[in-house]
């Protein structure tokens, strides 16, 4: 299988809103491209995004994926499809074995990523 370019959008403490992807061009300066498969999971997705998001290394954090892709009118929708621990253990289990393509990810749609800290 070929692999995609997934757009990957980050926020610390929250997802971006619907309105941030109104106008195409305009999306959020916090972009990450990465070249990857539909079978990557949000495991892999989270190691590489603590590569380039120094608070996501942090021990405390949550990471939340969300889809972001064009409802029927066009609009875009965030829709959160699972969180992560950055440094996981057997007593929180996560989302992190799913992969992308389980998830019904689309090629073509964003992937924003929260990154929560308590």
């Amino acid at each position: 299988t070929c692999p995609l370019l997934l757009r990957v959008f980050t926020k610390v403490g929250a997802h971006h809103t619907d309105e941030d992807f109104k106008e195409r061009g305009k999306e959020p300066k916090d972009e990450v491209q990465i070249y990857t498969w539909l079978d990557a999971t949000l495991r892999e997705l989270t190691d590489l995004v603590k590569e380039v998001a120094p608070v996501a290394r942090r021990r405390d954090a949550i990471l939340s994926f969300a889809f972001v892709y064009p409802d029927k009118r066009g609009r875009f929708v965030v829709r959160e499809v699972g969180r992560t621990f950055s440094y996981p253990n057997g007593r929180r289990p996560d989302n992190g074995s799913k992969a992308l393509g389980e998830l019904n990810f689309q090629i073509g749609d964003y992937l924003d990523v929260a990154i929560l800290t308590q």
